[in-house]
């Protein structure tokens, strides 16, 4: 199988822009929330550089390695993170923050287990589907197993809890199973009994429904939980076409809570208006565009169905996160991919496009 002497330069270029921009706008985000509660305006950034340089660091190690190590380590990662999705569960190991509990500390670390998982599902896929080639039209050989192995894992992502990040699995298995031959009247009839669980979820948790409701009329509860999608609006309103500029924003100065993360996209739009705003997706269509070529030109089918994962699990993140910010999507907490505070959330990603990078090497 031929190997490039280096990685896809346009996918490393785009996936380092957005790092570089997000360094950036997590110390001009961060700075004033950071004085007020810790009386250190850069402990945000400084934890960001570290995340950045761990991310970066086995980013590099990643695209090193061979295809058939992933293929070696999908079903002990698969177990691996299924444990530790348990473990976030049990109380004192698992580590709850604003009524969630999504992180498990491992001495003065702390990491979240579901951020890897969407990387972890998408290996176990691409090994299974790859194997199943010949039966994926079947539904109780192609489809029921790997529905039963991702909706536990979705079902403890649920638990902790962290719905964005569950819906985002299932979304990953449908494209993979889609992509790998499975029969579309297969997936339909899953996804149309799957729309009564989804009713039960919204009513049997009264904020999920409180936030379609905010994301119907977002001004009427625009003073309760629909304050951060108005703020991000309003943030949005005050960009224009080429911003306010860089560093001036008025929203980050406590009128849009958590601006450094999951709101990030609003910061942009404010500063660095609509062209800028327009930029950062240019480089997520680079990241795309890159990684579903991977995909298509890679002669091996569990790799070329690994890159379609990991591009899937990238762009998803990015178009959900978007989506809410720009009010087209109800509130969920997903960070924007390469942009967002958050250790475990960069560090994955980067991982991801490591995968990426290292399937490259192998395509023409």
């Amino acid at each position: 199988m031929p190997r490039l002497n280096r990685p896809d330069p346009w996918l490393l270029i785009a996936a380092a822009g957005l790092v570089g921009l997000g360094i950036v706008m997590v110390f001009n985000a961060s700075y004033f929330h950071a004085q007020e509660r810790y009386a250190d305006p850069l402990i945000f950034f400084r934890k960001h550089l570290f995340a950045v340089a761990c991310g970066a660091t086995l980013l590099v190690l990643v695209s090193r390695v061979r295809l058939e190590w992933f293929d070696r380590l999908a079903y002990p990662a698969l177990i691996a993170i299924m444990i530790a999705l348990v473990l976030v569960l049990v109380p004192g190991v698992g580590i709850a923050r604003g009524g969630a509990r999504r992180w498990v500390g491992i001495g003065p670390f702390n990491f979240q287990p579901s951020e890897f998982a969407k990387m972890i599902v998408v290996l176990y896929l691409a090994r299974s589907i790859a194997h199943k080639r010949e039966r994926m039209k079947e539904f109780f050989a192609g489809v029921v197993p790997h529905l039963v192995v991702v909706g536990v894992c979705a079902l403890l992502v649920v638990v902790q809890p962290d719905f964005g990040t569950a819906a985002i699995l299932v979304l990953v298995l449908a494209l993979m199973l889609f992509g790998g031959g499975a029969r579309p009247a297969h997936l339909i009839g899953l996804a149309l009994l799957a729309l009564p669980v989804v009713g039960f979820a919204l009513i049997r948790a009264p904020y999920r429904w409180r936030r379609i409701l905010a994301f119907v009329d977002p001004w009427r509860y625009s003073q309760d939980i629909a304050f951060q999608l108005v703020q991000s609006l309003i943030a949005f309103g005050s960009g224009g076409m080429a911003g306010i500029g860089l560093g001036q924003s008025k929203q980050k100065m406590f009128y849009l809570p958590e601006a450094h993360t999951d709101f990030i996209f609003a910061l942009i739009g404010e500063e660095l208006g609509f062209l800028g705003a327009m930029a950062v997706l240019a480089l997520f269509a680079i990241v795309g565009i890159r990684g579903f070529r991977i995909a298509l030109r890679h002669p091996d089918g569990f790799a070329s169905m690994l890159a379609l994962g990991m591009t899937l699990v990238i762009l998803l993140e990015a178009v959900v996160n978007v989506g809410v910010v720009l009010g087209l999507l109800p509130t969920k907490g997903l960070a924007l991919p390469f942009l967002s505070y958050g250790g475990s959330a960069l560090i994955g990603t980067l991982v991801e496009v490591g995968i990426l990078a290292s399937l490259s090497r192998m395509t023409g």
